[in-house]
């Protein structure tokens, strides 16, 4: 018998978690004939949803997860759909959250780095926690996310899946336009060489150190006959949240050859991927390491942290650093700038690596975890 689902997808303009649900969601729509889905969204992503079939139909609901009143509201409002279940993509779960509920894990960084300490990151910190231990299933993007899981929180194994994302078809689609590439850049005063960090712009993603790492090779290639205009590009948001990236600029004093964008859409993100001379990650912690991934699939060579969830995603495709060590960030970006083979070298094993991850078979996976709750609960009866 066909069951209804209902999924929050009111990120799905988001950075990062919006790539998450938008492919998610897509991929159902193309493998999922059969059961039925109510999106939760907001109005400026109605037209989207609007293609995905007519097994799929969304709701709005206007106010964020981040609202402290959404603890009380979301809930009473999930409750008319008496939903066979729910899944909330993130963990931001309301805390009288109807159950039963399917919650993704991207990282624990919200527990493991503490940005403040007052009432408000306190409650956050007592719903992250409980999101997770009243979720009847949890879905960790990576085996490195679950180990964290299971090491902060009495969950048993039985409930947590891990089922990895993918990168947007967009950084996989071979279709390229030479002409439209080369106007985004002078859109933006583009030049090359650069380097290339695009991602959220956090404490855990240590950017001042790459930054300090870009400094080094400013001074070691001041004269080199390729390298000596370097640039640095940093695409990102929340960057007035995170004033020790503006400091670390100032104090190298390389602001002439930094350049800092804020959020831009996955085509412009996709023309700075594919012309940029690498794309480093030196991030102190991740829950997968879909950045890297999808520069990879633009056929870019990535430096990433040798971080258990960064291998697990990047594989060997890809240069690893220490990222707690600005002269091994330096290192790894130098020997790829001036090992033209190596780099080449990357570029084909790139989008062969990336190619391992697809939204098809994530979605397989979610949709079998769906089906066992289901299953799971028909028995009870």
């Amino acid at each position: 018998m066909p069951f209804h689902a209902v999924i929050d997808v009111r990120r799905w303009g988001d950075f990062g978690i919006g790539t998450y649900i938008r492919n998610l969601v897509t991929a159902l729509a193309r493998l999922d004939r059969v059961n039925r889905y109510t999106l939760i969204a907001r109005t400026e992503n109605r037209p989207e949803i609007s293609r995905l079939g007519a097994n799929f139909q969304s709701v709005v609901y206007e106010r964020p997860d981040t609202d402290l009143a959404h603890n009380i509201t979301f809930p009473l409002f999930l409750r008319r759909f008496r939903a066979d279940l729910y899944h909330i993509p993130l963990n931001s779960v309301a805390y009288w959250m109807p159950r039963p509920y399917v919650v993704t894990i991207h990282d624990m960084s919200s527990v493991m780095f503490r940005t403040r300490s007052d009432m408000r990151r306190t409650l956050h910190e007592e719903r992250y926690r409980r999101g997770a231990l009243r979720a009847t299933r949890v879905i960790a993007v990576s085996n490195s996310t679950r180990r964290d899981l299971e090491a902060v929180l009495p969950i048993h194994p039985h409930r947590i899946h891990t089922i990895y994302s993918a990168p947007d078809p967009a950084f996989t689609s071979n279709h390229v336009d030479p002409v439209h590439e080369q106007q985004v850049l002078e859109r933006y005063s583009i030049r090359w060489p650069f380097i290339l960090y695009a991602g959220t712009v956090r404490p855990q993603k240590n950017v001042p150190r790459l930054v300090e790492a870009f400094a080094v090779l400013r001074g070691e290639f001041e004269n080199h006959p390729e390298y000596k205009d370097l640039r640095l590009v940093i695409i990102g948001d929340e960057l007035s949240k995170n004033p020790s990236v503006r400091r670390a600029v100032n104090a190298t004093r390389v602001e002439p050859f930094v350049r800092f964008l804020g959020f831009v859409p996955t085509e412009t993100l996709k023309v700075f991927y594919r012309a940029a001379t690498i794309f480093a990650f030196p991030s102190l912690y991740e829950g997968f390491g879909l950045a890297p991934l999808e520069a990879m699939a633009c056929g870019t060579p990535v430096v990433a942290s040798n971080l258990p969830p960064l291998v697990e995603a990047v594989g060997d495709a890809a240069e690893l650093v220490t990222p707690d060590n600005v002269f091994d960030i330096a290192r790894g970006l130098r020997e790829l700038l001036l090992d033209p083979k190596r780099r080449e070298a990357l570029c084909w094993a790139g989008p062969l690596h990336a190619k391992r991850f697809n939204w098809d078979e994530t979605a397989r996976d979610v949709l079998k975890v769906y089906c066992d709750i289901i299953n799971e609960l028909g028995n009870k009866v």
